[in-house]
């Protein structure tokens, strides 16, 4: 894998940088938050090129040597940016929320500093003219894109994270499992400890799917609560961006930047996120609040005995903190809608239309992948079947046309079942595991590809949902409870998600990335 170095280009000569300095003994990065690492950079503890050293130390270090392949590219700029911040401490200026907050972005957001290969090698030398909207409202807020991470190729894949750009990803708890796709690089690096949090994106499964994997904090938001705008597509009526963190708390501080109307995405409505998603960080979130347990995703035919188990005791636990349980909830249809609500298909159509956004595209069209054969053997199903829909043609300007959300009779019919089920046992959430079975082994991602329970409800409803550690199978791989409530409800999530974790702990760093020493 040829990965781009960190340096800094003064009159088109690149000096390498040392990294020699890790601010170890001062501040460790294990496991830290942002607000542990903004306080020791207002006391003067550690500064924030120190930390940024000290996690592109630990990306070089680790990244590649534990054979987890996470990192894509080191951002050049990233120390640059660490002493501007520097700079501004020191002065004594108003500092905005996200200061000094190292991210690792996936490989489908535009940055304008830094590739964004979408995991295609036909996309390898792709610099976007602009950044996407969250990454934009990121680095407003004083976050530093540290790095770019590896993803499924054009996040095609829930079961693994292989890209024809950057190869494959591991687990970082186990590099013989599977972290999931397509945010899998995303995923592991959190995991690791290779920058304090991460953005990820998530059409059926790919926020919530590997979060669940790799004991993280994952959010897809309500469609229409976030923008999308500069995220390479998959099926644009379905795709969600959002954080990915070790830590609730984190998880909030970052949404509550990333949430809001951007008149450049035509699904997002206006005036419906919170004030302030830190508001709901209670850890007696739980007390009264009424769960109901989605029974329909919890015992499957194929259904790991060890995951259930856990499941069953975080509904437990959850009790008690003063939730009240609210035993086999039943959706109407659920399993009809499941059958008949399909996909609209329309990749070929949304990433076209990505494609006239860029300065010099190198295709204007996915189909034109089929004969040159840039992509992984298990995107060409996929390319294929995309490829038969209009390239030009709207889904809703098709022959047959292709209702999108939110004008799809069936997806409302879900969103309304939803909704009234709730209403009738006044609910706050629906519960259920993100994956009924453990990860898959590397080497037979498809055959053991089961238990993922993110595709069907919250994307198709256009729903919000969390996902957070409940434990781990066998002692050592992560599972995650997923959590989903009415639109709009992104606090309440937190609020349940936060009070859980609080209550729990489970989170737990994966072995071999040990602190670094100075």
């Amino acid at each position: 894998m040829n990965r781009i170095r960190t340096g800094l280009s003064f009159f088109g000569i690149t000096f390498l940088l040392s990294c020699s300095t890790a601010p170890s003994a001062k501040f460790p990065l294990v496991e830290a938050t942002i607000s542990q690492l903004q306080q020791a950079l207002n006391n003067g503890v550690v500064s924030c090129r120190e930390v940024v050293e000290a996690y592109i130390k630990r990306i070089e270090t680790y990244d590649q040597a534990s054979g987890i392949n996470a990192i894509t590219a080191i951002n050049p700029n990233s120390l640059r940016t660490a002493e501007q911040i520097d700079n501004a401490i020191q002065n004594g200026e108003i500092l905005p929320e996200l200061f000094c907050t190292p991210l690792l972005i996936k490989d489908n957001f535009d940055t304008h500093d830094m590739v964004t290969s979408g995991g295609s090698i036909v996309l390898k030398n792709n610099y976007p003219p602009d950044d996407a909207f969250m990454v934009r409202r990121l680095r407003e807020a004083g976050a530093i894109v540290l790095a770019k991470t590896n993803m499924a190729e054009w996040a095609f894949s829930p079961r693994e994270t292989v890209s024809s750009s950057y190869g494959r990803t591991a687990n970082a708890y186990d590099i013989n499992y599977v972290p999931a796709g397509s945010s899998g690089g995303t995923a592991s690096g959190v995991a690791a400890n290779l920058a304090i949090a991460g953005m990820g994106s998530d059409t059926g499964n790919s926020i919530r799917g590997p979060s669940s994997h790799l004991a993280l904090f994952g959010i897809r938001s309500t469609i229409g609560l976030t923008s999308r705008d500069g995220v390479i597509p998959l099926i644009f009526d379905r795709d969600i961006a959002g954080p990915m963190t070790r830590t609730v708390e984190d998880g909030a501080r970052l949404f509550n930047v990333v949430a809001g109307y951007d008149p450049n995405d035509p699904l997002t409505v206006p005036n419906k996120r919170e004030a302030n998603y830190l508001n709901f960080l209670n850890s007696d979130g739980l007390s009264g609040k009424r769960i109901g347990v989605l029974r329909a995703l919890v015992y499957k035919e194929d259904a790991d005995s060890e995951i259930t188990l856990l499941f069953e005791q975080a509904l437990q636990d959850m009790e008690s903190a003063g939730a009240m349980i609210i035993e086999s909830v039943s959706i109407p249809r659920f399993a009809d809608l499941e059958t008949e609500i399909q996909s609209c298909n329309s990749f070929r159509y949304d990433v076209g239309q990505y494609f006239k956004s860029l300065n010099s595209p190198p295709i204007l069209d996915v189909k034109d992948l089929l004969n040159s054969e840039k992509f992984v053997p298990s995107s060409k199903s996929g390319l294929e079947s995309f490829s038969e829909y209009p390239l030009e043609l709207s889904p809703e300007n098709r022959e047959q046309a292709c209702l999108i959300w939110p004008r799809h009779s069936l997806r409302n019919e879900l969103l309304a079942n939803t909704i009234s089920t709730m209403d009738a046992s006044n609910l706050d959430a629906l519960v259920f595991p993100t994956w009924s079975n453990p990860p898959a082994h590397i080497d037979k991602a498809s055959s053991e590809y089961r238990g993922d329970n993110s595709q069907f409800l919250p994307p198709s409803a256009g729903l919000p949902a969390v996902t957070v550690p409940m434990g781990f199978w066998q002692g050592r791989l992560p599972a995650g409870i997923q959590i989903t409530g009415r639109p709009y409800s992104e606090g309440i999530l937190i609020e349940i998600a936060y009070a859980y974790e609080q209550l729990t702990k489970h989170r737990k760093p994966p072995d071999g990335f040990d602190e670094l020493p100075q």
